[in-house]
């Protein structure tokens, strides 16, 4: 993106696919690909910098739009504070329920605890069919192990108090030493299939 700036001020933005005419002078969208920033620069156009200092990840915040401006003669687009979305369900006065970021992080560890279960659902109900047959213990533990790990993620994220203890769940770290490192994150991981 470009921005033609007059007087200290944005008066366009521009998109580089076509061309544009500044005062009586039609320039080809050429500019924007075989001039160098100077000869640009020097009719006014600037190439738009984007700052992404206010910028959080939209997985937990809502950010602002980006607001245009000139600083220090360059054309900068910049994020406003960025909102932290809600831990919390929040209700309308139409007793409509939005789900905050712990229920869909809820509902996120249940579908993917019983996305493992189901290939193993098959021994639990033949063992409810056929007397003789009995669910084999390595299959029993490994169900058992998936879902106390789906309950102990669910504490883990009901525990959390602000969206960016939340994220920080989701953030692996080396538990291990530098030579000998051990990736692991704080929620942990489900068990593998068995």
């Amino acid at each position: 993106m470009f921005a033609l700036i007059d007087n200290e001020q944005i008066t366009k933005q521009i998109s580089g696919n076509k061309g544009i005419t500044i005062g009586d002078v039609q320039y080809p969208k050429s500019i924007f690909t075989l001039w160098s920033e100077a000869e640009r620069n020097a009719i006014g156009i600037y190439v738009i910098t984007i700052d992404n200092t206010n910028k959080k990840d939209e997985a937990y915040y809502n950010n602002t739009n980006v607001s245009y401006g000139v600083v220090d003669t360059k054309a900068v687009g910049s994020y406003g504070t960025a909102t932290a979305k809600s831990l919390a369900d929040i209700t309308d006065e139409d007793d409509n329920v939005s789900p905050g970021l712990k229920t869909k992080h809820k509902e996120i560890i249940k579908l993917e605890s019983s996305a493992l279960l189901i290939p193993t659902d098959w021994y639990v109900i033949k063992a409810t069919e056929v007397e003789s047959y009995s669910v084999p213990s390595t299959i029993t533990t490994y169900r058992a192990n998936v879902r106390t790990k789906s309950n102990d993620m669910e504490v883990l994220i009901d525990a959390c108090s602000t969206v960016d203890e939340l994220a920080t769940l989701y953030e692996y770290v080396n538990t291990g030493t530098e030579e000998n490192p051990v990736m692991e994150k704080p929620l942990g991981e489900f068990p593998k299939a068995v």
